[in-house]
């Protein structure tokens, strides 16, 4: 039987406030203050979202939610930190080594490392992975038009940051066609 919505939101406010504190100093002992936050968000989302299968005792089971939560953002973490390695590895035995590619590796390195983790896991899975659109879209979980928006800001990101005088001789469009 499903308790009333006004019971809920009660009983879910005070789990909320019994539990949050001790929750925050169990994220916050494991990974750095600044994520602490989201990851206890996420917790409670999910408690929402799971509330009619609360135990009794929610207290560990909102634990073991946060360990998986930082273990799903660690292992997301090293994904990136994998995909960097490769982007580099690739980077170097592409370009020939001559000073003019050397200059435009430089500068190609110099502005990917300004994007974001999100802006350069797009880009990748196109220039370096080779998928198509709506591949890439699949790999991240959203629709095409979503991974076209993405990708075309992203592209946007790198243009600027390759070209911050604003020439508007495209220089990302072409090694990221999707």
């Amino acid at each position: 039987m499903r308790e009333p919505a006004a019971d809920a939101e009660d009983r879910f406010r005070r789990l909320h406030r019994d539990t949050f504190a001790d929750l925050l100093r169990f994220v916050e002992r494991r990974i750095p203050a600044d994520d602490a936050e989201d990851v206890v968000s996420t917790v409670y989302l999910t408690a929402w979202r799971r509330f009619g299968e609360l135990p009794e005792d929610a207290r560990p089971w909102l634990f073991a939610v946060a360990r998986r939560t930082m273990a799903n953002r660690t292992r997301g973490w090293l994904r990136r930190r994998a995909l960097d390695v490769r982007l580099v590895a690739a980077g170097t035995h592409e370009v020939p080594d001559d000073s003019t590619g050397t200059a435009a590796r430089v500068d190609l390195e110099r502005a990917w490392r300004t994007l974001s983790a999100a802006d350069r896991e797009v880009l990748a899975l196109i220039a370096f992975d080779g998928l198509t659109s709506e591949q890439a879209a699949t790999v991240l979980n959203c629709r095409r038009s979503t991974f076209a928006m993405r990708l075309s800001r992203a592209r946007q990101r790198l243009q600027a940051a390759l070209d911050p005088a604003g020439s508007g001789t495209p220089l990302v469009k072409e090694w990221t066609k999707a």
